[in-house]
């Protein structure tokens, strides 16, 4: 058996011997830990590399068409490594150790563990390794390269004024003397200052100087004639492993750009061209560069996939890109009548007129885009100094940019949001909050706005926009069948606590409003505090908070208290005696509903004991807790159903926990087994995603649990227990709703642990 450490996506290891050894063309390994353990099962979707610790038996057979390489792995662990092409796999690859002292002989590298791999073998030696270049021809553009990155801005000046040499040198030495204001002068400052050539050809000199030291290699020995650029681009896609594609009949997905801004694509002469399974295709004309697939990962959190194609053609395809116009400012008000929008008054139904300018008439239309257009935020980004005002929206829980508007505009649009949520426009060291409401024709909007001081004197202001928020029915919202009825169960109690629990933005006014929407009958007195009202409904007595003026949770909980309710809404636990209030109301007969910003159920269950809050009380009173976050959705309109490879599956298996898999009937492996991936069409601007779904995590107090909480037991054994009792958690729900077809374990991952 062969001795191994396996490194795992999750950062721990594994040591132990290879039982029927490892083969490639698989989907996994078994790992035998000695004697008496027994072996585990593990999927190459969970495995970085395996590095083999015996020394190899008979040494590999390399040629000097074989590889040295920096392979660069998830972790942070880098490895200089000899590989050959007939050891490359779909799945992975194996490489050999260049160090003889080295405590490995080899390692299998899998394609999802590699950050990058670079090659370190120079330009000019794979082309004369590859007989397309005689190494004296080499040795000529070598030293054409040196002589243009050590050639001085004064040498190039010579050339092109046809200035006598020795008048440069003398201005250049006199210069030593200069007084003290000269010492930092640049050499075409000092030529300038002494008349001896001109400001432009100052420029056209430094441009020369910036391209020539520059210039690659490979582009020196093209224009010297020696090689064509075909074979240049064969012979390091042969030496890299990479395939040469013509881009003349290539059409780029809509997916694949929408992962890289225009700006970087031009600043490193890339093109995306394919997006599929968070594996980028992105097309290149320089592969040797050793930054490019770090920056590229790095920029589009994707696994990164080169392929070679000609730079004109890269070109080509990026100026045809440049020329799809931006909305710009001009864009954005051209033909643009002035909308009439007035700021509504909290309290006061009069009408405020303000005179029609561009900002006013700008900031009016991009809430109203972003109000249509189904966003839940809007960011106003102020860049520092002349650079522009950014202003992005969030739409199912991405954010993406949508204008740019010139640095002249950024105070004056900063100022106008303010106004128009009453705040001080002559503020701006702190950070101010407000809402904004609006009527445009007959709808009313309404935004929650933040304003936050950032650095160089600047504010951001992000706004939250609240006008669609809506009731939906318990069954709308996500659940799957035995939560649904779980949580039916719970709510229909007469007395005790309901907590629903998650970051900003996951839902939970909406999921506390659809259970309330569920026993909201005549005969209920239901009473709810929150901070901002999102959702009105009716049956409700619904209050708005005020915490400025001393009117808080607890403050109002306390008045409800004395107002007759049925069933309690709080909208935020903030404190522990708003929480030890709406304890005691629990435990004294009325239905109470509140959030936490906590990550899931059992979590929240040893904060709140953590709080200081009572274990005893806290276990009698509660009845369940429900974690939740929301997932993008696949287009329904676009989303395309294909058969997972087994990799794939084992690793949903994994996530899920095998016992658990089987525990709870999920599908077995199988040719005919369909998910569903994300393709991109007009419906879903070309992302794939369209709209979110809830995954839940319902927590449920059993005897068990009430014994665990007044046992002050770990968040572990909490959710041990759950488990046992029937508690899905949010990752495995999530999983579910993959097999459902809904969203992809990408999504889930983005959301949930």
């Amino acid at each position: 058996m062969q001795n191994v450490l396996i490194k795992l996506l999750n950062g721990d290891e594994r040591q132990g011997y290879l039982a029927g050894g490892l083969d490639p063309q698989d989907y996994g390994l078994t790992l035998w830990h000695g004697s008496g353990e027994p072996t585990e099962t593990l999927g190459f979707a969970d495995v970085v590399y395996v590095k083999f610790l015996d020394p190899l038996d008979t040494p590999p057979n390399f040629r000097q068409q074989d590889i040295y390489e920096k392979v660069s792995v998830l972790g942070g662990e880098h490895f200089h490594v000899r590989s050959r092409r007939e050891d490359r796999f779909p799945l992975g690859f194996f490489a050999y150790s260049t160090n003889p002292n080295s405590p490995f002989s080899r390692l299998f590298f899998t394609v999802h563990g590699v950050m990058e791999h670079h090659h370190e073998n120079p330009v000019g030696e794979i082309l004369c390794a590859e007989g397309l270049l005689e190494e004296q021809d080499l040795d000529q553009a070598l030293a054409e390269q040196k002589r243009l990155r050590q050639q001085r801005l004064g040498d190039i000046l010579v050339e092109k004024t046809a200035l006598p040499a020795d008048k440069v040198e003398a201005t250049l030495a006199a210069s030593q003397k200069l007084p003290k204001r000269f010492i930092n002068a640049k050499v075409g400052e000092i030529l300038i200052e002494a008349g001896l050539v001109t400001a432009r050809q100052v420029e056209e000199a430094l441009a020369s100087q910036s391209t020539n030291k520059r210039k690659r290699i490979g582009t020196i020995l093209i224009e010297r004639g020696l090689i064509s650029e075909d074979q240049l681009l064969t012979a390091l896609a042969e030496k890299f492993c990479l395939q040469v594609v013509d881009l003349s009949g290539v059409k780029p997905s809509p997916q694949a750009l929408a992962r890289l801004s225009r700006e970087m694509m031009t600043r490193m002469q890339v093109l995306p061209l394919e997006l599929r399974n968070k594996r980028l295709m992105v097309a290149t004309s320089n592969p040797t560069d050793p930054t490019l697939i770090q920056n590229l990962h790095f920029a589009t959190n994707c696994s990164i996939e080169l392929v070679v194609a000609r730079a004109a053609q890269i070109e080509e395809h990026l100026k045809q890109l440049a020329n799809k116009p931006d909305k710009k400012i001009e864009e954005l008000l051209d033909g643009l009548a002035a909308i009439d929008v007035q700021i509504e008054e909290e309290a006061d139904t009069s009408r405020v007129t303000e005179s029609d300018s561009k900002v006013i008439n700008l900031v009016n239309k991009i809430l109203l885009d972003a109000h249509q257009s189904g966003i839940s935020d809007i960011h106003f980004e102020p860049g520092l100094g002349p650079l522009p005002l950014k202003i992005r929206y969030r739409k199912d829980g991405v954010c993406f940019q949508v204008h740019q508007i010139a640095a002249a505009y950024k105070a004056a649009i900063l100022s106008r949001i303010k106004i128009m949520a009453k705040l001080d426009i002559a503020e701006r060291r702190r950070p101010q909050s407000g809402k904004i409401l609006i009527k445009y024709g007959t709808e009313r909007i309404e935004y929650r706005l933040e304003v936050t001081p950032t650095i160089g004197g600047q504010e951001d202001a992000v706004l939250r926009v609240l006008s669609a928020a809506q009731i939906y029915a318990l069954d709308q919202i996500g659940f799957s069948p035995d939560n649904l009825e779980r949580m039916r169960r719970l709510i229909h109690k007469p007395y005790g606590m309901i907590l629903c629990v998650g970051p900003t933005g996951s839902g939970k006014t909406t999921s506390l409003h659809s259970a309330l929407a569920e026993i909201n009958q005549p005969e209920r007195k239901i009473w709810t505090a929150e901070d901002p009202v999102e959702i009105t409904q009716e049956g409700l007595r619904q209050v708005q908070v005020f915490p400025k003026i001393g009117f808080t949770f607890e403050e109002a909980l306390r008045s409800f208290l004395r107002a007759d309710p049925d069933v309690i809404m709080i909208g935020e636990m903030r404190d522990v005696p708003t929480a030890k209030t709406a304890i005691g109301a629990a435990l004294t007969g009325h239905l109470v509903f509140s959030t936490l910003h906590t990550n899931n159920a059992p979590e929240t269950i040893v904060r709140l004991i953590e709080m200081g809050i009572d274990p005893y009380n806290f276990s009698d009173c509660m009845l369940g807790v429900l974690a939740q976050r929301l997932a993008r959705t696949l287009c329904a309109k676009c989303k395309k159903a294909y058969v997972p490879e087994r990799a794939e599956y084992e690793g949903l298996v994994n996530a899920y926990g095998v016992e658990l898999f089987t525990r709870h009937s999920l599908p077995a492996y199988s040719r005919e087994l369909k998910l569903m991936r994300a393709n991109g069409c007009e419906l879903c601007d070309g992302k794939g995603y369209r709209g979110r779904v809830a995954i839940h995590e319902l927590l449920v107090n059993t005897p068990d649990i009430k014994r665990a909480i007044k046992n002050q037991a770990r968040v572990e054994e909490i959710e041990r227990i759950a488990i046992e009792d029937g508690m899905t958690t949010l990752r495995m729900d999530g999983i579910q709703k993959v097999f459902a077809g809904l969203t992809t374990m990408e999504q889930i991952n983005r959301v949930a642990l």
